[in-house]
Parts: C-alpha cells; structure tokens; sequence
C-alpha cells in the first residue's frame, strides 16, 4: 500500500470538521456512525458551536484537538473547504475525506473550487478522498466514516469500491437484508487525487478481502490502471460493474478499425487483459463475488446437478451449456451408489433427479457420490419448497458435506416464503444460494474462469529483434498530425517491423499507369488514390484482374471518371497498381489508439463487408502469443483458419506474429492513431497485407 493511504485504513485518531447536533444534517450522522462504529480509535468533533455530542466534546478548531489525529473526515460548505483544508494542513494531517459536494459536480464554478481545494492539498501533500462521496467503512477495524442510516453491515470478506456514493446506500441496504458481509466499502466522489487504482493497490494487502468489486462509470488513468490491474488479479478477484457501455461518444475515425471501436471496446479489452470479470448487472456482480469469496476454485468445466424435480433440472442443464460448461459423465461406481440409494423412477443420469420425496439424509448421500466422483469438478443443488420435509432440514444435511468438499457446491434455492429459514442457514454456513438455476450456473462459470485464469501462466510479449523503431519514428515525423500516410511511407513503415505487405505503386496518369503494369507485371489491381475515399469499392475506385498493359490505361481513365462523377468533392491523387494474389482467406487486422488506454489491437473477417458482419475481436495491445492466438480465436473468421469441413487450413502462425508486430509498432508509436490492414490475405503457407492504412 502507498504508505501515504495507510491514515484512511489505519488511523490512529479522526477528527470531524462540521459536526452538528441536528440529526437532519449529514455531519450528525457521521459522527453518529463512527462513534457507534466501535472504532478504538481516538475520535475528536469540530464545529462552530460548542458543546458535547455523543458524550464527547465539540472543539472550535483544530489546534485545541490532542493528539493523535492522523486522518480528517471535512462535511463543511464547499465554499468553506479551502479554508478547512489550510487548517488541516497546519496540524500536520495527511489524510483528507472529503464527504461536501458542490464541486465538479454541479458546473463551472464547482470545478474551479475544487481545482484550489487540490491546489492545497498537493502543496500540502494531503491525499484526499472524495469530494461528493459518503466516505469510507471497515467492518473488521471497524470504522464507518459515512453518513448512512446504521446500521453497518455485517462484517464479510468482499471489498466494495464505488464511484457513486448512491450506489453504496443501496448496495448497503441490499445486503443488510441479504446478510451479505462486505469487508470495506469505500466511496470514491469525483477522484481529483484518490481514485480506483490508488484504492486497488490498497485493498489488495487486506487480509479480511477476498474480492474486490467495482461499480465504474470511468478510469482516470487507464495505463496504471491496467498496470496495477494485472497484478491485483493474480492475488485476488476483481469483478467490475461498467457502466455507460452504450454511450455515444465514438471515436471519430476513418477507417473499419475507427468505425467500429466503441469506447467500451476499449474497456472490455482492458478487463480482458487484466483479468477482471465484468458483470452484467449489480445482482450478478454480487453472485459472483459470493462465489468466489466462499467455494473453492474447481479443477474443470464437467458439473453435476442435484434436484428433486426434473423441470429444474433441464433448466439448469440448459443454463449450465449457455454458461461454457458441460454435465459431467458420471463414473460407473456413482452410478451403482445412486441406483442402490433412490427409487427406481428417479433420474440416474445427470442431472440426478431424486423425486420431490427426497429427504435430508436422502440429499447428502446423494451429494457426497458427487462430490466424490473424479469426473465431476463441481455441483449445482437446486432445492425447490419439498412437500415432505422441511427446506431448512435439508440445508442443515448438506452443509456438512459441503464444508468437506474440495469442489465448489453452490445452491439453488427457489421459492421465497418456504425457503428463508434454510436461505440464513446457508448464508450463516458461508454456503452460495441463488433463487434460480441460471444464476447458480453463472456462478460456478465464474469459478472455472478464475480457475483457468490463474492457471495461465504470466507470459511476456515476444520482442522480435529485426524491429527498426527508430527508421519507424523518423517515417511518421515527416507526416503532420490528422493526416494518413502517402504509400510509399506507408511500405516502408510495415518494412520497418517485418509486416509483409503487397507492393504497390503510385500512377498519376494513364500513361504512367501503362508503364508501371509492364514492371509489376499481371493480373492487376487498380485502386483509386486518396486520403478522402475510405471505401474505395462504394465510388467505383478499384478494378480487378487487370491482364494488359491497354486494359490498365482504360482501367486508370475508367476508375477517375467514376470517382469524380459519384464523390466529386474527393481530391485525387491517381490511381495504385498493384499485382493481384492469389486466392486465400481475407481477414482484417487494425490499430486504433484510444486515450484512456492506448492502443487497440482488432481482428476479424475482413474485405468490404466489415462492418456490415462485425464479426471482430479486440485486444489491448502490446500482445503476448497466448494474446495473440486467442484473439485470432475469439472470431469466425478466426476458427476458419484452422481449417473447417472443405475449407483447407491456413498459416495461422503468421497471422499471429503480424499480429504481434503490428501490436509492438502502435505500442512502441503512440503517435499512429490508426492503421488498417484490409485484407490480410492468409495462405497456407504465409500472409500477406494487400491495402494498408495508416494515420498519424
């Protein structure tokens, strides 16, 4: 932990500047919360008034508080924040909650307070939470810091790390009536100094967390954040809540790359690198993390279901395939032992239907076959109301079992009115239960990618020692920024880090253009120039199978009179010959750098339906092989590659290390906004770029 954070998680003495003795003001109830919090502490109240609150003293200022006081809570008037903030810094405090609102928040003249508020306390070297936030708790110092109705919630092992303070008062009254523990929640505010990162770093070391959730509406600095993400994730789990996936603010770009990389593309890339599980929805964020702080991580993908009811059964069955698992094959001897222990109409193969009489003792036997069987690596009980018994009996006969199992057992407990007395018996027990299969089953899914996660071993990105960044830096130099590389730059940019690319040559009028086709030689391809035309093919800009030097003087003429008669506002510059190749697979690879994160990688089907198929995948860039195979991977056109029913397979090896490079040039060159290889025509043997573009 950054030893400057350490006064928010360990403090010695808190003093409260804005107290009040009304309890319709936010400064009665944090004073009331930290009082009854427990915190041993020392605890020191300022105001204007004088007096007593909570059997202690209210002080004017800050020079009459003894010591210790390492950590100031300000719910001040924003206009009054400042001058509060001087006197924290004469006191020698380093360490500021500031729970006032009125700052960035609410306009122009907010942002200027707080850009003074942060003036101080950089000068000061005051880490600061907040503002507009509701503070922080500990429900193992303890501590609560907030102005929240009490009371705390139940001491846990998930850490809670919000960007909306509103979020937390309903994340906090959820879990009083799930009985859902957190370790700390902390509430972030606008983050002008502490932001996510900082409070990643600082969670991780807690030894009362096992996970740590995020509700995120931004990053502030998406390079550290992926830095420090990676490292965090090794340790612990990390599931994110992002929000704002649809917005509208796309980049604006030219190319297929551009066009199709959202902002949240660039966010889903980067919790794909980290490791960090992103959740759908609150409810989801909160199963997963009650999965993964409570079972143990499972050796693969085979589950079995336990159910007294065969509806819920193939609900789960169906739910469990939709969440990439599969219903383990169960061993001979399991099936013997189910055979001598239910009744002859029960179901035997999995899911195990034991029928709606099935007792207590019937449920744990049944469960402990499982548990046992090595074809099995975890298992969904589902426990509708049963007729015969009572649902609490039942969860008390398999708990134990549970405890014992070195597999992950989550519940299914449906109903409401009938099963809340065996819901707090398996929420006291640390056991999972969800009111419904499909929730179960995404669950275990996120124990198996845990699983799979930290069984992948770190890998570096592959350095290739024929690069020549230097001759690539002093390429780009001559361009000016906003413009797209003239052809020649562009082939001997791809040259500089080993990217194949088809040669191409530049005509600027028919004659030219008779000339070049004797020197390349044929079949042909012919395609307007210009840095205005994205899509050549939509303005009639390129002619295929050229086979004479007359057909490319006619083809030359035919492609500029289309062009200036469908876009006669584009500026031309002539037209590009280039030698046709052969038949193979076309894929696209692209380059779009975006500024929270840097660079993203793209690939997927490629040629003129791009966008139209959008069948792509994107990845952070600098890549590792691992990266790079499953990028490759994660399309269609990907798959097609390793060869299907009569399609041959294609050098899948050299998609990735092109893959590769073209990763390590935007990385190593932030100044390329956006590069496009479309198509990467894919042979069996080698790859080649037939049109690349490239942007500074």
């Amino acid at each position: 932990m950054d030893p400057s954070l350490i006064p928010f998680f360990q403090p010695k003495g808190i003093v409260v500047i804005g107290v009040s003795g009304n309890i319709s003001k936010l400064g009665y109830g944090v004073a009331r919360n930290l009082v009854n919090s427990g915190f041993t502490g020392a605890i020191h109240f300022i105001s204007k008034r004088r007096g007593n609150l909570f059997g202690r003293p209210i002080y004017n200022n800050l020079e009459e508080i003894p010591d210790p006081v390492d950590l100031a809570v300000l719910i001040v008037p924003a206009p009054g924040i400042c001058e509060a903030l001087a006197e924290v810094k004469y006191r020698g405090i380093h360490a500021v909650i500031v729970i006032s609102s009125g700052f960035r928040e609410v306009g122009e003249e907010g942002e200027k307070l707080e850009r003074e508020m942060m003036r101080i306390a950089s000068e000061s070297n005051i880490r600061l939470v907040g503002p507009n936030c509701i503070g922080l708790l500990d429900t193992h110092l303890p501590l609560d810091t907030t102005f929240l109705p009490p009371p705390m919630p139940v001491a846990g092992d998930v850490a809670f790390i919000s960007q909306s303070g509103a979020i937390c008062a309903a994340i906090i009254d959820w879990a009083r009536g799930q009985g859902f523990g957190f370790s700390r929640l902390i509430s972030l505010g606008n983050q002008p100094d502490v932001n996510e990162t900082d409070i990643l770093d600082a969670v991780v070391e807690d030894e009362n967390t096992r996970v740590l959730t995020l509700y995120l509406e931004s990053v502030n600095d998406g390079k550290r954040f992926v830095e420090v993400a990676k490292r965090v994730t090794r340790q612990k789990p990390i599931i994110a809540l992002k929000v704002g996936r649809y917005a509208s603010g796309q980049q604006a770009a030219a190319s297929h790359t551009g066009a199709l990389a959202g902002r949240d593309i660039a966010y889903q890339a980067a919790f794909k690198k980290t490791g960090i599980f992103r959740a759908s929805s609150t409810e989801e964020m909160f199963d997963w993390a009650s999965a993964l702080a409570c079972c143990p991580l499972p050796a693969g993908r085979s589950m079995a279901v336990l159910t007294n009811a065969g509806g819920p059964g193939v609900i789960a069955a169906d739910a469990l395939e939709i969440n990439g698992l599969t219903l383990a094959e169960l061993s001979p001897s399991s099936h013997s032992q189910l055979a001598a222990l239910l009744p002859p109409a029960a179901g035997l193969h999995n899911p195990i239907d034991m029928l709606a009489s099935a007792s207590p003792q019937l449920y744990a036997n049944c469960l402990k076959i499982l548990v046992d069987d090595a074809n099995v690596n975890g298992v969904m009980v589902i426990l509708p109301p049963p007729p015969t018994h009572l649902a609490e009996e039942i969860a008390d006969a398999l708990i134990p079992i549970i405890h014992t199992s070195f597999k992950p057992v989550v519940i299914a407990l449906m109903g409401e009115y009938l099963i809340k007395t065996a819901s707090i018996h398996f929420r006291m027990a640390r056991v999972p239960e969800y009111r419904f299969p499909e929730r179960a089953a995404s669950a275990l899914s996120v124990l198996v990618k845990r699983s799979e996660f930290l069984n992948l071993k770190e890998e570096k990105t592959f350095i290739f020692q024929d690069l020549k960044t230097e001759l690539a830096r002093e390429i780009l130099k001559k361009i000016k920024p906003g413009n797209w590389l003239g052809q020649d730059s562009v082939q001997l940019l791809m040259k500089s880090y080993g990217i194949p690319c088809s040669e191409i040559k530049l005509a600027n009028n028919a004659t030219e253009a008779r000339d070049f086709s004797q020197e390349i030689g044929f079949p042909l391809v012919l395609k307007v120039a210009s840095a205005d035309i994205s899509h050549k093919s939509d303005v009639g800009g390129v002619l295929l199978n050229i086979q004479t030097p007359q057909e490319t003087e006619i083809g030359f003429n035919k492609i500029i009179k289309n062009v200036k008669l469908l876009d006669p506002e584009a500026r031309l510059d002539g037209v590009y010959l280039q030698r046709m190749s052969p038949e193979g697979h076309d894929v696209i690879i692209g380059s779009i750098h975006d500024m929270q994160f840097g660079a993203l990688i793209m690939f997927g089907s490629g040629g003129v339906e791009v966008e139209g198929l959008r069948d792509i995948a994107f990845s952070l860039a600098p890549l590792n092989k691992t990266e790079g195979l499953n990028l490759i991977k994660e399309t269609w056109a990907g798959e097609k590659l390793f060869g299907y029913r009569n399609i041959p397979r294609a050098d899948v090896d050299a998609v990735q290390e092109i893959l590769i490079r073209l990763s390590l040039l935007v990385s190593n060159l932030p100044e390329i906004s956006e590069i496009e290889l479309n198509p990467l025509r894919v042979f069996t043997s080698g790859a080649i770029a037939l049109d690349v573009r490239v942007r500074v």
